[in-house]
């Protein structure tokens, strides 16, 4: 099949010839036909898969009829990073050559100035991430009456995002005879009842998901500690014994690893940039222009910053941690052995990776080779084990201890202690203590405190409680002699 079988217009055939592509992809050719029909799409599709043009190339073809009017975008496509927005755009830019639409991209990182500036242009196509987009038309900069084509991408990474409130509210802002399209890399049950609430008859154009790796791309397995700086140091013997190592994108599992390792490899003076969800948009565009450049060898990312960057030539892919998810190994090491080029994906493994590592190997249906001794998980699992009955003892020992400590002691006798006199008698004999109890109060011996108080010139007023008023402790005035 030929892209020319598809409906499309010649400006738009004239771009994706220029481009050097020849034959649409299976999503393309599924969606690219009911795009044109103006059917609602559900695509279930992952990254990789040729998906942003199956929705570029048919609306462009659409947008050749009409105009946009100030504030009013004819389109709307909303992408989970800015990343992923950025290269939509790209994608307008390539396969729009022939035509004059105005694109504008609302993401986090850029001043709201110049968005409102393209906005009040007047906009074809609209790109933005669900948090700027309302933050625009909270401020009244947007509306979003006009919207014909609404296109949601990558919602299953917009759910992991916590995006899917900001999704309902935009889709019930815009008007409900639009045209959908919805691409998922997976259904979860709240992305299906999105779609049940939000799609109206949507052709379904589902891709078997990707669970083979490329034959070009050699992977491998390295034993590695538990402990983080035992681990970066693993990682750094890999950087040193890895051949016709050009570039490298180094993935991690979480957020404040990727910081770390970054920082790690910079004092190790390795020449390394980093890519988190917590850079302004300035830097990160300049971060992946500079390595895609070569100024930058290194780049240590999480999954959810790396997912969809289109860099075609990566000749080492490290996985820092091992993925939980075995879909994230296959799109990882997917980031090299590009274009019919050779990559090579390493995987440091520690004691507590075996189910992830399984989970792994079930999806891709091979073993993956280990370089160096392999990890004996057995003997992981025993010693593990052994240590947790270690444990268990050693807490019934000091609990019983504890229990021993807590046994009442014998009373040591404070008052005993308290009532000795100078002379070192115990307590004061029975005829003694009667004959103090039989006084009046006034009368019982008090000790001082040493200090001159009005208390040790008078006792307090009986009946009165412990706090006594000044008023009542202070002492009569002499009568003044007649």
């Amino acid at each position: 099949m030929a892209f020319d079988t598809l409906g499309l217009s010649e400006k738009v055939l004239s771009a994706v010839d220029a481009a050097g592509y020849k034959e649409p992809t299976a999503i393309q050719a599924g969606a690219i036909p009911q795009v044109l029909e103006r059917r609602d799409i559900l695509g279930i599709a992952q990254t990789g898969t040729g998906k942003t043009a199956s929705f570029t190339l048919p609306m462009l073809t659409l947008l050749e009829k009409g105009r946009a009017r100030a504030r009013m975008p004819r389109t709307l496509i909303l992408e989970p990073t800015r990343e992923l927005a950025a290269q939509v755009e790209e994608n307008f830019e390539k396969y729009g050559t022939n035509h004059k639409l105005n694109v504008a991209l609302l993401i986090g990182g850029v001043s709201f100035a110049e968005q409102d500036k393209k906005l009040d242009r007047g906009t074809d196509v609209l790109i933005a991430t669900p948090g700027r987009l309302l933050d625009h038309f909270e401020r009244g900069k947007l509306l979003l009456q006009g919207v014909e084509i609404l296109v949601i991408d990558e919602a299953d990474r917009m759910l992991d995002m916590g995006f899917i409130p900001d999704i309902e509210r935009i889709c019930k802002l815009i008007p409900f005879t639009r045209q959908t399209l919805f691409f998922s890399a997976t259904m979860p049950p709240e992305i299906q009842r999105l779609t049940e609430t939000f799609l109206q008859n949507p052709a379904r154009i589902e891709v078997a998901p990707t669970s083979s790796t490329a034959e070009n791309v050699t992977q491998l397995l390295k034993a590695s500690p538990s402990k983080d700086y035992e681990k970066r140091a693993a990682l750094r013997e890999l950087l040193e014994g890895a051949e016709d190592l050009k570039n490298a994108i180094v993935f991690c599992n979480r957020k404040r690893d990727v910081s770390t390792l970054f920082r790690s490899l910079e004092r190790h003076e390795y020449n390394v940039g980093t890519l988190h969800g917590d850079m302004d948009q300035r830097t990160r565009m300049l971060m992946l222009d500079n390595f895609r450049k070569g100024n930058i060898k290194l780049l240590v990312a999480s999954d959810v910053a790396a997912r969809g960057l289109d860099i075609p030539e990566v000749s080492h892919v490290f996985n820092y941690d091992v993925p939980s998810n075995a879909e994230d190994y296959v799109h990882r090491i997917g980031r090299t052995g590009r274009a019919g080029r050779s990559g090579t994906a390493y995987t440091l493994v520690t004691g507590e990776d075996q189910k992830y590592l399984e989970a792994i190997e079930a999806l891709i249906k091979m073993s993956i080779d280990w370089t160096g001794d392999a990890i004996d998980f057995e003997a992981v699992a025993k010693e593990r084990k052994a240590r947790r009955k270690a444990g268990k003892s050693t807490k019934t020992a000091a609990s019983s201890n504890d229990n021993e400590a807590d046994q009442p002691k014998p009373a040591n006798s404070r008052r005993r202690s308290q009532q000795k006199n100078r002379d070192g008698n115990d307590n004061r004999n029975e005829e003694q203590q009667d004959a103090l109890n039989t006084l009046p109060i006034s009368n019982i011996p008090h000790k001082s405190s040493g200090k001159k108080t009005r208390s040790d010139k008078m006792e307090p007023a009986f009946g009165a409680g412990v706090h006594i008023p000044a008023f009542l402790l202070r002492e009569p005035r002499p009568k003044k002699a007649s």
